[in-house]
């Protein structure tokens, strides 16, 4: 993943426009670290059912979208409260920053695959886009003319990577940013 996030930054900074995929993306080292270490806390203080460390990285009015079978919706029982007993174990295969974002990805053996982006703001996850059963493809758009529908550039900057994907078919959903 770094080696494909390099390259791809290369090729935005040769670009002839000024602004780089990381100025694009905000992508300072220090804050995607910190976003992928809450992150990562979140899903420890699942896993060990603190609700109080939940709470502590989570916005009171999370924004929340869903894509997937609507008995699917585990995160969302065990965090309102709808369910109190653990029926799904979110646990995480890989953690990506990106920017202000970080995708999560997860499957539990090969019934289900999840995908998670969080979108995070001072430390504190605001928004969070939850697909289940569902291939996820993270892109940006780059113009190098600077603005405008003419010369630009779609970038794909993280694919989903389920772990028996080929005896799989999964639908595609593109998740631009």
């Amino acid at each position: 993943m770094a080696k494909m996030m390099r390259a791809q930054n290369d090729a935005v900074e040769s670009m002839s426009g000024k602004e780089t995929l990381g100025d694009l993306l905000s992508s300072e080292l220090e804050p995607a670290a910190g976003n992928r270490k809450t992150v990562k806390a979140f899903y420890a203080a699942l896993a060990s059912s603190d609700a109080a460390a939940v709470s502590r990285v989570t916005a009171a009015d999370l924004e929340w979208w869903f894509h997937g079978p609507p008995h699917c919706q585990h995160l969302m029982r065990l965090l309102t409260g709808e369910s109190r007993r653990v029926e799904f174990k979110f646990k995480p295969r890989s953690v990506t920053g990106i920017g202000d974002r970080v995708i999560v990805e997860g499957w539990q053996g090969s019934k289900a695959y999840w995908a998670h982006v969080w979108t995070l703001k001072e430390g504190i996850m605001t928004q969070l886009r939850e697909y289940f059963d569902t291939w996820l493809t993270v892109i940006v758009r780059v113009s190098e003319e600077g603005g405008g529908d003419k010369g630009y550039e779609i970038i794909r900057l993280w694919q989903s990577e389920p772990k028996e994907r080929l005896s799989r078919s999964l639908p595609d959903v593109v998740l631009p940013i």
